[in-house]
């Protein structure tokens, strides 16, 4: 079944990550991010389409955005973690 999750990212110039997901395939279905680099994030959201949510999760973990300790694919991936949460 499609589900719908949203994140507030904090420490990035990305908002609000909303993710549509498969919670028996345990797939990704879309990413729409708020903010951020609209190019950057359409490329990456278009990329883990489709794609595990832990394989998501274990690529995008730690990337860090210059002298940030987070970067919006490490808030992806910790969206990802929260979703692993409540399937």
């Amino acid at each position: 079944m499609i589900k719908e999750y949203t994140h507030i990212c904090t420490g990035t110039c990305s908002r609000q990550i909303n993710i549509k997901y498969d919670d028996e395939l345990k797939t990704i279905e879309s990413v729409e991010v708020i903010g951020g680099c609209n190019g950057n994030l359409k490329g990456i959201s278009s990329l883990v389409k489709g794609m595990k949510i832990d394989d998501v999760e274990n690529k995008l973990s730690g990337i860090k955005c210059g002298f940030k300790s987070t970067s919006c694919p490490d808030q992806l991936a910790q969206a990802m973690k929260e979703i692993k949460e409540i399937l």
